[in-house]
């Protein structure tokens, strides 16, 4: 009997997927910290025989090489990737037997990359899951403009036809168990939904129910920005990643962290947004541990520039590290543990801003009081409405557009908060005056704020 499990990197909102039969298995898309996987595959009391990587990936450091490496697996790349390592180059309708009456059939199906290869598990003959990477997602397909501005309308055009090949070919029963698109940066449109089959993606995926040139217009319409560290990970798949360094940083003193910010090091704050509007050491930026510290670290941080992590605990910065590895952020420069008495100089003291809800926004304005309201949420959210005379600059321009932000007290918001206490970290560490708001976009209308519609003409 097969099995297919799902690892989840929620960080990243992409998935991992161990499958196979009672002896052995493979590994689709394994992420960068491989232990997950290796433990995942004792529990199940198999061995790893095969890795496939679906594309050379553009979101994250891949695990694969490694775990191939250490396991003795067969490693499957498709063939059209080019890459610096030795692997078992994979083309269209290749089977890889994984055990007695459990194969891994490679389909072809290029638009999320043009060497894009789809993999699917079958019993016995019988087709049961297809792993999908990043072309049919849940609700939605990978995004087309990764690779070359040039070919992505020619990449959305393959993507169509990849996912009806899919549909074709394949059974309605099937599990659709995608890479992609579970909070993914990756995904052309947000995903719904955990799981799915053929049979309801034909119901559902706007690939499967639009003609080509509407599904077309529509997805070059909806693309947003695609994360800047993505620049970085395709070069560091197809060169061969190095394998994953987890031991702990070196523990930095006051004194340190000082020398660190003023040498135009970046220092992160992992605590909440909330403990650190009440006291941070003024430098630092704040990326929640519990946000999409990885995604949005990685996105705004300057390629390479060191990094120094603070946290309440050991086992925070441990997480951290592990986030940030997945994303090529290898080794913190240093790290401290504490709170912000223990990371400031004895004579100094913490610095703050106060946080408000989009109430107390309009409660400033019918003060009297004309704050600059400054919007960080992304272009594709913007354009859905605004509050009436805000600034829009999304927040991984925020640090490189400083100088757009109007003079005054900027009150910076997003969709719930997170992003807002980024950009707010990121003013304070200006000299600005800021007023991070931590509540629902919705709720500024219900304030009695002036939203505006967008033009739908």
């Amino acid at each position: 009997m097969f099995f297919a499990d799902t690892l989840e990197t929620e960080g990243l909102g992409n998935r991992s997927y161990l499958a196979g039969g009672a002896r052995a298995a493979v590994v689709v898309d394994p992420p960068r910290d491989i232990d997950r996987v290796i433990a995942a595959a004792a529990e199940r009391g198999v061995r790893i025989v095969a890795v496939a990587e679906t594309h050379v990936h553009n979101d994250y450091v891949t695990g694969g090489l490694e775990l191939a490496r250490l396991t003795g697996a067969r490693y499957l790349v498709p063939a059209g990737a080019s890459v610096a390592y030795e692997r078992v180059p994979v083309a269209d309708g290749d089977v890889e037997r994984i055990e007695d009456g459990i194969e891994l059939k490679a389909v072809a199906t290029p638009g999320h990359t043009p060497h894009h290869t789809s993999y699917v598990l079958e019993e016995d003959g019988r087709a049961v899951a297809a792993f999908t990477g990043g072309s049919l997602l849940i609700g939605s397909v990978g995004r087309p403009d990764l690779v070359e501005p040039r070919l992505t309308e020619q990449l959305a055009r393959a993507q169509h036809a990849s996912a009806h090949r899919l549909a074709a070919e394949l059974d309605d029963a099937v599990a659709v168990m995608p890479t992609h698109g579970f909070g993914s940066f990756c995904s052309s449109t947000q995903a719904g939904g955990e799981h799915s089959t053929i049979g309801a993606e034909k119901v559902s995926n706007p690939a499967l129910a639009q003609d080509v040139e509407t599904f077309v217009a529509g997805l070059l319409a909806g693309l947003d920005d695609v994360p800047a560290y993505y620049t970085h990970m395709g070069p560091a798949n197809a060169a061969g990643p190095a394998p994953l360094d987890l031991t702990e940083p070196r523990r930095a003193d006051a004194g340190e962290i000082a020398r660190r910010l003023a040498a135009g090091e970046w220092v992160v704050d992992l605590r909440s947004r909330v403990a650190f509007a009440e006291g941070h050491v003024s430098g630092a930026f704040n990326f929640e541990i519990e946000g999409q510290l990885a995604t949005y670290l990685a996105w705004m941080i300057p390629w390479g520039k060191p990094v120094t992590l603070l946290a309440q605990s050991a086992e925070e910065i441990t997480r951290a590290q592990r986030e940030l590895a997945r994303v090529g952020i290898d080794r913190p420069a240093a790290a401290a543990v504490g709170a912000p008495f223990d990371w400031v100089a004895e004579d100094e003291a913490p610095a703050s801003f106060p946080r408000a809800t989009f109430a107390g926004l309009a409660a400033a304005r019918a003060r009297g009081e004309r704050p600059v309201v400054l919007d960080v949420r992304r272009n594709g959210e913007r354009a859905g409405g605004w509050i009436e005379g805000s600034v829009h600059i999304p927040v991984h321009q925020i640090h490189e557009r400083l100088d757009e932000v109007p003079a005054g007290t900027v009150w910076v918001h997003c969709a719930g908060g997170m992003r807002a206490a980024i950009a707010a970290s990121v003013l304070d560490a200006a000299g600005r005056d800021v007023v991070a708001i931590d509540d629902g976009y919705a709720a500024a209308a219900e304030a009695g704020l002036a939203v505006v519609a967008p033009d739908r003409h």
